[in-house]
């Protein structure tokens, strides 16, 4: 690894990280206000965390949590992509779909910097935990190819959701699809009776299996995280960047409203890939259980 890289400008990327108020027009427009200021600091690709219209509504089976969804296109999406058209920047944001009467996605967008729609993922893995009650509202993600990239002004990018983080899998296979960055919009909280060692070993844990798929992929990971207290959960920030050898080059906190903005060059993916060749030594002749649940 004595190489060094040659010379080429970093991809900026701007993470927003905020409270979330009852309001969804407020939050919308706190959204597009800091997509706005994350541009003038140079932000070229900016992600918003997950359903940031608004309170993470899912601690509880609740029927009308429903009038939340909209279609898209809709009025969230369209105004993503006039913002995204405005600042001339590459812009991933999450929105809760309405796909049809009775089928609701959790949907990950890209516009590129000319504010056009190159992406929608709907959210593979769905979560049924205490305080995260999404298969109530979410319908698995069906799309094909169902993990994705795509060639933005910025860079070629792929988005995934919040409980995605967790599976290997899907890391693997958007990187598979040419993604040098995945993005992970993210609402994960603690629970308010939760001790503060669980605490903490949930939040390391939680950025740590994502810096390994940075390694184990080469690629820059991106994860945005949303703070304060709802209800019974206490969202911990953290939002951070990590480039393909796991290093993290910008952190935010994890009580705080923060941009965070950070430098990404490029050139480490090819460079991290020549020397620790992992994509190249994959033996996929070998991976036919992977599509089994368990191996018996």
């Amino acid at each position: 690894m004595k190489k060094k890289l040659a010379s080429r400008r970093p991809v900026a990327v701007g993470l927003i990280q905020m409270t979330c108020s009852r309001s969804p027009r407020e939050n919308l427009a706190k959204a597009l206000d800091r997509i706005r200021r994350a541009a003038k600091s140079g932000a070229q690709i900016v992600c918003l965390q997950e359903l940031f219209r608004s309170r993470y509504f899912c601690q509880s089976e609740d029927d009308g949590q429903f009038e939340l969804a909209e279609s898209i296109p809709g009025p969230t999406s369209k105004a993503l992509s006039q913002a995204a058209a405005a600042a001339k920047i590459v812009l991933v944001g999450s929105i809760f779909e309405r796909r049809a009467e009775g089928l609701y996605h959790n949907t990950a967008v890209i516009f590129d910097a000319n504010g056009k729609l190159l992406s929608k993922y709907r959210k593979m893995h769905i979560p049924d935990d205490p305080c995260y009650y999404e298969k109530f509202y979410f319908t698995p993600g069906d799309s094909s190819p169902g993990f994705q990239a795509c060639q933005t002004d910025a860079a070629k990018i792929g988005a995934l959701v919040c409980w995605d983080q967790w599976f290997p899998e899907a890391a693997r296979l958007t990187a598979l699809a040419g993604a040098q960055m995945l993005f992970y919009p993210t609402a994960i909280g603690w629970h308010r009776k939760d001790p503060l060692g669980i605490k903490t070993e949930q939040a390391d844990a939680w950025e740590l299996i994502q810096r390994s798929h940075a390694v184990a992929n080469g690629c820059f990971v991106c994860s945005v995280n949303r703070i304060g207290r709802e209800d019974n959960l206490e969202f911990w920030g953290g939002s951070f960047v990590s480039d393909p050898f796991g290093k993290i080059i910008a952190k935010a906190s994890h009580d705080k409203e923060e941009i965070l903005i950070a430098d990404c060059d490029l050139e480490k993916i090819d460079w991290t890939r020549r020397h620790w060749p992992f994509l190249r030594d994959r033996r996929v002749d070998a991976y036919g259980g992977l599509q089994k649940r368990y191996l018996d």
